[in-house]
């Protein structure tokens, strides 16, 4: 079935990264980060384009070394702080529909954030999406805690209200297990993403699950470091 869909997969790669300058360039494991996610999407079984999309020339330039196409820079009113994931997708979809004349069946949201999700989670999750007959699947991982020993503090930091008395006297063990968004994959049908504009769909959409230990979703210095000593290590 999936084999007659086409597939394109979509890189999003600002040059202003805050919290973790220039992230998408940085050399992991003698490479740049972005470098990972490009190589991913192209040994893929089922993506026929891997696009960067990004407002950055040495992105760019470093994207179309590793075989990504980069057919335009991204606008300036979609690379500030508060442009939408939908925004950069939907720019990307039209842009290949108008200028390119190219449609696609599926679009695959890799951010180039995780260098240990592989080729072939890739193509897991999409066989995955076709074994479920979904129009969207999303990449999750078992969170690291329960989530019941989390909550809001207020600004005094007063913890009366924090935990409830059972979630005090629980062991971890005792409760079920929760899961979180790892942003290694998302999966969408192109044209009901048109329709709602959003990639979490109202319906018909499933979590991909993925193990913790290659779900790394690098934002911070202390992410970075913790992906270049997994690397470190798997050599």
């Amino acid at each position: 079935m999936y084999q007659n869909k086409t597939f394109l997969a979509i890189i999003p790669a600002r040059g202003g990264s805050k919290r973790l300058p220039r992230k998408n360039v940085l050399a992991l494991n003698g490479k740049p980060l972005i470098a990972w996610s490009i190589e991913a999407g192209l040994k893929s079984k089922y993506i026929d384009e891997v696009v960067v999309t990004t407002d950055d020339a040495e992105i760019s330039e470093i994207s179309e070394k590793y075989g990504a196409n980069v057919p335009f820079i991204r606008p300036n009113i979609l690379s500030n702080d508060i442009a939408s994931r939908s925004d950069v997708i939907r720019h990307t979809i039209e842009f290949y529909k108008v200028e390119l004349k190219q449609d696609f069946d599926y679009i695959i949201y890799l951010q180039p954030t995780s260098p240990l999700r592989t080729e072939n989670e890739i193509d897991k999750a999409v066989e995955y999406m076709f074994e479920k007959n979904a129009d969207a699947i999303v990449s999750v991982c078992e969170v690291e805690h329960p989530v019941q020993w989390s909550g809001v503090l207020p600004d005094n930091k007063d913890m009366s209200d924090f935990l409830n008395e059972i979630d005090i006297k629980s062991r971890s063990q005792d409760f079920p297990s929760c899961f979180r968004l790892n942003g290694a994959i998302f999966i969408c049908d192109s044209y009901k993403f048109m329709e709602s504009g959003c990639m979490f769909l109202k319906e018909n959409i499933f979590a991909y699950v993925m193990s913790q230990d290659i779900s790394i979703d690098i934002d911070t210095k202390i992410d970075f470091m913790f992906a270049r000593n997994i690397f470190e290590n798997k050599s």
